[in-house]
């Protein structure tokens, strides 16, 4: 899961880097989870899924004022490493204009979101 997660995180970081309308990213459930949620947190404009066989998800990026959506990304589950934390464990990420995207029993939630419902899991980033 979370090679699947780093993979669109950066892909979308370089979409923004590069002005890029429009990004294509290779399909599976757990990313279009992550794009959903970045869509509805305001972080990209909207997504569809494409293709019969071959599946693949078309992210449309989301700028104000010729400004990128996202300013930076930090990465905490890594392939080799992977970074649980528990729901008390879950800070404001600068000072509240970000948010962390937690893996969670619950599916994909925000550090807000798994506080309210009192869940942990598998921190994947930070965004804001």
């Amino acid at each position: 899961m979370g090679n699947a997660a780093i993979d669109l995180i950066i892909r979308i970081k370089n979409g923004y880097l590069a002005k890029k309308e429009t990004i294509i990213i290779s399909y599976s459930r757990f990313g279009e989870e992550v794009v959903n949620k970045l869509m509805k947190l305001g972080f990209v404009k909207d997504f569809k899924i494409a293709g019969d066989k071959i599946k693949t998800i078309e992210v449309t990026m989301l700028y104000k004022d010729g400004e990128p959506a996202i300013n930076d990304v930090a990465i905490y589950s890594k392939p080799g490493r992977r970074y649980y934390t528990s729901y008390r464990h879950l800070k404001p990420v600068v000072s509240g204009i970000g948010v962390s995207i937690i893996s969670t029993s619950k599916g994909i939630l925000t550090n807000k979101e798994a506080r309210k419902i009192k869940t942990g899991g598998e921190l994947l980033f930070n965004i804001w």
